[in-house]
């Protein structure tokens, strides 16, 4: 549990330092539907150039090797989740100075990914236990043509669920959504 604390706390310290840029980008609210892993997506500021998004619907996902039981082959899970991301956009004077867009919250962003998984709907596995959390940082881009919004982004999280069982593992999002501005 103390390792726990501490590598957030350590996360918080790291976004809180980065936050304050020379860079003096105010980042926009955006609602968004999304359609790849289906949810409803609010983009807040928080500070220059960061946001804080949450992220919470019905999606597909895999299965953590630490909290996975019976299971074999080509594995799948389908249920409720909660992500909540910060996003630290590091490149936008670049972008305004180039002629390219930067509405929706469009570039590049280092942050901190919260991500938790509910009670599956579908599964072809056995999990250790309904609930499961993942958190770590992550590193991708955003990019809107029109309405139409585009999200990539890799990193390494450390999960766990409520009985103890934990692990490190890579991680990829991709999601295509629907912008509305706020």
């Amino acid at each position: 549990m103390k390792k726990r604390a501490i590598f957030i706390f350590i996360g918080v310290l790291i976004i809180i330092t980065e936050s304050f840029s020379q860079e003096s980008f105010h980042p926009g609210k955006v609602l968004r539907i999304n359609a790849i892993n289906p949810g409803i997506e609010y983009e807040i500021p928080l500070f220059n150039q960061s946001i804080f998004a949450v992220n919470v619907g019905v999606g597909y996902g895999g299965s953590h090797p630490n909290l996975t039981t019976y299971a074999s082959g080509w594995l799948y899970l389908i249920a409720p989740f909660a992500d909540i991301h910060y996003r630290n956009y590091y490149n936008l004077e670049k972008r305004l100075d180039k002629g390219k867009s930067i509405q929706y919250n469009a570039g590049n962003f280092w942050g901190l990914r919260m991500l938790t998984r509910g009670k599956a709907l579908s599964s072809n596995f056995t999990r250790t236990n309904d609930y499961d959390f993942a958190v770590g940082p992550t590193w991708g881009l955003q990019r809107s043509f029109g309405k139409i919004n585009l999200l990539f982004d890799v990193g390494f999280v450390y999960y766990f669920d409520t009985k103890g069982n934990d692990g490190f593992v890579p991680t990829l999002e991709l999601n295509i959504g629907y912008n509305f501005g706020l």
